[in-house]
């Protein structure tokens, strides 16, 4: 984690928060352990200290809303001592019951699809959506993360299918719902350089912006030299969509900051 904060004094950032991703009741590669998370915080809490003149460090977890009794409102989560929680989607169940993992390359989301999540595309999109407006009626954390994930593996597999009705309609819902709860959307820049392409969807911007859902600047970088990657382009696309601040954390607040292009 330290080198992440290095990287972040060294590109000039004001604050900085760490979100690892949260522990699930099995274990992955890419999750903590629940028997890591002390000394995961007690880690950002030295580089709090040692860091205090140069940046502001901030302790989140990307925490992943897999059935009613894992989300972020759970008791365990909602007990840490944490400065800000990411509320996402990265699983779904197949019809056998097994977990399968969405968040992939779309040509191994491809083969998920038609060899363990029945095969119906829009039935898989329609649960993915399904699931986040759980997580979100649900609540217990402050931003929701990358929006709209799926829609980049499923546009692969059908393109064209977000501009289809029922997909409008469906994903319409859903910002309505993050906009009645008063959550935050991170604007997650993570595959801007490699592709393109924001989560939510650019496309959606205006969306947010009517709604009046506060939106914050992230790169979900999973390594340090990328911390910074696509920001300015998405700071630029939402200035072009009519958004004038972004949210951020400063002095243990969350607080619009304009966007300075």
């Amino acid at each position: 984690m330290e080198e992440f904060v290095k990287q972040a004094v060294l590109e000039g950032f004001d604050s900085y928060g760490i979100s690892s991703h949260a522990p699930l009741p099995f274990s992955t590669r890419w999750t903590l352990e629940q028997s890591e998370v002390g000394e995961y915080l007690a880690e950002i809490d030295r580089l709090k200290t040692a860091y205090r003149n140069r940046i502001e460090l901030y302790a989140g977890l990307e925490i992943d809303y897999l059935d009613d009794n894992h989300n972020p409102a759970s008791a365990y989560f909602q007990s840490l001592p944490l400065d800000y929680r990411i509320g996402s989607v990265h699983l779904l169940h197949s019809p056998q019951g097994d977990i399968i993992d969405i968040d992939t390359s779309p040509e191994t989301f491809r083969t998920n699809l038609e060899q363990s999540l029945g095969g119906d595309l829009k039935q898989v999109v329609s649960r993915y959506y399904d699931k986040l407006m759980r997580m979100v009626s649900r609540g217990g954390f402050d931003i929701v993360g990358h929006a709209d994930k799926l829609s980049f593996n499923a546009s692969f597999v059908s393109p064209g299918i977000t501009r289809e009705s029922w997909y409008r309609d469906t994903i319409q819902a859903y910002f309505e719902l993050i906009a009645r709860k008063g959550l935050m959307v991170e604007i997650n820049t993570k595959k801007y350089l490699s592709h393109g392409v924001f989560f939510p969807q650019r496309e959606h911007f205006a969306t947010l912006l009517r709604l009046g859902i506060p939106v914050v600047v992230n790169s979900d970088s999973h390594r340090p030299e990328a911390i910074n990657s696509g920001r300015q382009a998405a700071l630029e696309a939402l200035s072009a969509s009519g958004f004038r601040e972004v949210m951020e954390l400063h002095d243990g607040q969350w607080i619009s900051v304009p966007i300075e292009l």
